[in-house]
This record gives C-alpha cells, structure tokens and sequence, in this order.
C-alpha cells in the first residue's frame, strides 16, 4: 500500500486533471474502468509526435528515429508483459483487435467448437459468436458464478473437450470487477484439447498491473492502453508465433506474419513506453529493485494493495464513516469480501433509482458510472434481476480521502 503521502502525491503530480474536470471543475474520479487518467508524460509526447510529418520505412533520418521509436516500444511491450516470444500489434482499439484475432483463430481451425464464458464483454463474446457462425463452428458459453461475479478452470472444464478448438477469457470483468485465474483456465484447456488458440481480453485487467503473458501459455492477449493511462485511438495485442501464421488479411506480397493495417501512429506506440516508463519508476519507489522487470512487477503489487486497501476503506468503511456493507439498502454485486476483486465496487440501492444515486454523487463532484443491462452488461445483470448498477471504479492514484467523501455522500442518500 502507498502509506507515504509524498509517494501518493507524487504519484498523483504525474496524471492530468488528477483531481478537477475541465468542463465540471472539481471532482473525484471514480470511472476508472470506463477509462483511466493519462499521464501527462503521455500528454506531452502524443502532441510533440503529432506535429512530426514523417512516415516510417523511408530513407531519412526522420523515418529512421520513427522506426527506432517503434523498435522500443515493442520492446517495453515484450518488458511489460513478460512474454518472451510472438509479436506485438497496434490497431484501431482493443474491440478491434480482439475481433481480428478471434476471427482468424476460428477460420484457422478447420472445424470443432469455441468455448467462452457469460461473463465476457461483448468484444469478445461478439466476436466468437460471430466468426464461429462464420466458420462453421459450434459456439459454447460457459456460465459464470453470479454470487461471486467470476468464472473458473472448474467452470470451464465440463465444456471443454478434444473439439475445443478456440478459447476465449476474460482476464478482468468491467462490471463485477472480479479477476480471473487465466493461467488455471488454460492449463485445463491444454489439459484436454492441447492445440486450441486460446485468446485473453484483457482490457479491463491491464491498469492494476501484474500481467505476465509467459505464464498463461496462451497465443492472444489484447489490451486499450486508453484504459491503462495512454489514450484513446489504439489498441495493441500480443500473438504467438502458431497465431500469427494463420491466415490473415494483409496486403498481398507483405511477410506472412504481417498484421498491422497501414501505415499507425508511432505517437501510439511512444505513448505506450510512456507507460512503461511509469510502471519502471513506481516500482522504484516502493521497492529496492534495480532490474527494469523487477520493478514493474514490485509497481504490480503495489498498485494491487493500494487499490485493495480502496476497495476494503469503501466496503467497510474508514474513519467515523461507515462502508457500504453496513449501509440500509445497498446490495454489492459479487459479495462484500471477494479476494478477485481489482478496485471496483458495482452497486444498487434498493429503492432508489440508480440514475438518481449517480446524478446525485455527480452533483457532489463524484464522477461514477451507471451500468444498464444492455448488450454491454446484461450478462451479468439479467441473471441478478437488476436492470441497472452504480459503478465505482477506483485505481492506486485515488486516496481513502476520496473514499470518506463518496462515503459521507452515500450515507445521505441512503440514510
């Protein structure tokens, strides 16, 4: 946990609009899963690329320190990630991404079945139903745990056989905002069906930190760098080399392990080791490592127990203020103490609208999010009976603070 208040006010200096919105003024940011800061390094280097007008693969000093640029952002990548082989990709988002990926995992296959989970942001869930329609495949959903709001190897394994040709998991849920095992999944893939392309959303996981892709013994892994304080405009996914040799669209006459469309944005890419760059120098403070991985790893953990010492602050209350699990009428998706929990709270208020519980924290500058069972999160709301849920999303830059002050707001509206 970040006890020092010079670590955490150092940490917070690094991120724009930390503590105030442009249009609103002040506020606390509690929509970190719909996207989270950006660092102002990131700021600076996506203005100071956009001004460059040099394309990459041309025979110039400019092009050449572009490609140079990529060159160490791929790298940052492969430090970031741990994965020690494939290739790395940018594209147009992470949705983007995962379809493409998806796609040419169940037009590789050549028959047999692709097995998901109900608890799957409809990025991937979308695209497995899609292509494995495509294919000619059989599309199977495994059903996630409602009282826990997470889905497990044991829950995959009865849908899991000889068939199985494409997996896909969800690494961290948007909505319950419970982890996944991934490792435990894929090894019980393998177990039965040791050839299947077994992809990973992890968008929604990559922001807290401790991703270690040479662990999972998968071949897909996708992340919104928007959503792990970069930007909008990119996403970037990690392939293995079986992969990346499937059939793909390109352009005829490129490599046969080509997969970026056109010409991308080496601004993206820069942004990215910013990132890194973040991830290396956090570590450093709350550790004594000196290796780059190290510290990105010691950043991982205490990033995790920061935000856990959020969550557990809201849930049980700090101070005088009581948490949300003494409060009258307030339900938490996924149970009070749940150890998948990565810094997010879902929430409802019986009685009270969730719109009316969000526009009033809005009114008091506390930025949250109303999740409705749309085509986004009626997965997991439909089966509790709910129509809607408050979303509370923190990450290791928001304080126990910010915490008493949405408590001492909640306990108004629910008193």
């Amino acid at each position: 946990m970040m006890t020092s208040e010079g670590l955490i006010e150092a940490v917070r200096a690094r991120f724009a609009h930390v503590d105030e919105c442009p249009f609103q003024g002040p506020r606390i940011f509690f929509e970190n899963a719909g996207g989270a800061l950006t660092l102002k390094s990131v700021v600076e280097t996506s203005g100071r690329f956009a001004a460059i007008p040099d394309n990459q693969g041309r025979d110039n000093v400019a092009s050449k320190a572009l490609v140079d640029v990529i060159a160490r952002a791929k790298a940052d990548m492969t430090l970031f990630m741990n994965a020690s082989g494939g290739q790395f990709i940018a594209g147009e988002s992470g949705t983007e991404l995962l379809f493409r990926l998806i796609r040419a995992a169940c037009l590789g296959v050549g028959g047999g079945k692709v097995v998901g989970s109900t608890l799957e942001h409809p990025a991937s869930r979308s695209a497995a139903a899609k292509w494995a329609g495509v294919a000619g495949l059989d599309y199977v959903c495994v059903p996630h745990d409602d009282a826990t709001g997470t889905v497990t190897a044991a829950d995959y394994l009865p849908f899991i056989d000889a068939e199985t040709k494409v997996a896909t998991i969800l690494h961290t849920s948007p909505v319950t905002g419970m982890g996944v095992d991934v490792a435990a999944i894929a090894k019980a893939i393998r177990k039965v069906s040791p050839e299947c392309f077994i992809i990973v959303d992890g968008i929604q996981h990559a922001a807290h930190g401790r991703l270690d892709i040479d662990s999972y013994d998968i071949d897909g892994y996708v992340v919104s760098p928007y959503k792990m304080f970069s930007r909008h405009g990119y996403g970037i996914a990690w392939l293995s080399d079986r992969l990346s040799a499937l059939p793909h669209q390109k352009l005829d006459g490129a490599p046969a392990d080509s997969w970026e469309m056109g010409t991308r944005d080496t601004g993206a890419y820069a942004t990215f080791s910013d990132v890194v760059r973040y991830f290396e120098w956090l570590g450093g403070e709350v550790s004594d490592a000196v290796d780059p991985r190290a510290k990105i790893v010691a950043a991982g953990e205490a990033i995790h127990a920061q935000e856990k010492a959020l969550t557990d602050a809201m849930l049980h209350g700090t101070g005088n203020l009581k948490g949300l699990a003494d409060m009258a009428r307030v339900e938490i998706i996924g149970g009070v103490d749940n150890p998948a929990r990565e810094g997010l709270v879902s929430l409802v208020v019986r009685g009270t609208d969730t719109s009316e519980v969000v526009a009033r924290l809005n009114a008091e500058g506390i930025r949250t999010h109303i999740r409705r069972a749309d085509h986004y999160s009626r997965n997991v709301l439909d089966p509790l009976g709910l129509a809607d849920c408050v979303r509370v999303s923190m990450c290791h830059y928001n304080t126990v603070g910010e915490v008493a002050q949405f408590l001492a707001v909640m306990e108004e509206i629910t008193g």
